[in-house]
């Protein structure tokens, strides 16, 4: 990780028990709130209803033969770890060819690890499940990645869906889909986020007690949530 950057103890200390009880639909809310753009659609678990949370470890993937594999792709990232990191990788929703499987959950799991995101396609997702490792991706595919595909660089800017994704950015993806936040304005879309979390639990609560939606809606102004 960059110098400088949150470590991992910080981060599990001031934050990940606050982004833990938020969904990334709250956080997209308030990320639209601040004019912010960090919100992916499309990558999803790939096996139950899995929740990961983290800084991002980044890693670019490109085609075989147009960089030198130097090293299997996701080794050095995931030996770089520290435990709660989320490894992100950039295959540029490429749904034809695998760039995660069984060995590197098993390694990222060694190094406890929260997860991998994919902006592509990952296999050996029934392995996966078994080692309780959660992974989110567009798709499974079965083929190797060998000959195919091979990581260009990693701990590097990338891209994820139309978002810009840096090293150490917070990553927290669940069945909804994906943001990842900037570091420098976490305080501020984890303040934003919780207030609109708070808000809709209300809502939610006041539906249950048999108040009409009608009635609801104009209470809390739902429509214009975000711009107050």
């Amino acid at each position: 990780m960059s110098e400088g950057m949150m470590t991992s103890e910080e981060f599990d200390r001031l934050y990940r028990g606050r982004l833990e009880c938020l969904a990334t639909s709250n956080l997209s809310d308030a990320l639209d709130k601040l004019g912010i753009s960090a919100a992916v659609i499309g990558i999803v678990p790939q096996w139950g209803r899995t929740k990961v949370i983290g800084r991002a470890i980044t890693i670019r993937m490109i085609a075989a033969g147009a960089a030198q594999s130097k090293v299997h792709l996701g080794v050095d990232a995931i030996f770089s770890a520290s435990p709660g990191d989320v490894i992100v990788i950039d295959n540029r929703g490429d749904l034809n060819n695998n760039c995660w499987g069984e060995i590197l959950s098993m390694g990222a799991l060694q190094k406890k690890i929260s997860g991998v995101v994919v902006d592509g396609a990952v296999r050996d997702v029934d392995t996966c499940e078994e080692f309780g490792f959660p992974v989110h991706a567009r798709g499974t595919v079965p083929i190797t990645a060998r000959g195919r595909i091979v990581q260009e660089a990693w701990n590097i800017p990338i891209r994820v869906g139309n978002i810009p994704v840096l090293p150490g950015d917070v990553i927290v993806a669940d069945v909804n889909g994906l943001v990842a936040i900037p570091a420098n304005r976490l305080e501020e879309v984890l303040a934003a986020a919780e207030v609109i979390a708070a808000k809709e639990l209300a809502m939610v609560q006041a539906l249950r007690e048999g108040q009409s939606i009608i009635d609801v809606d104009k209470q809390f102004n739902y429509e214009q949530m975000l711009k107050n």
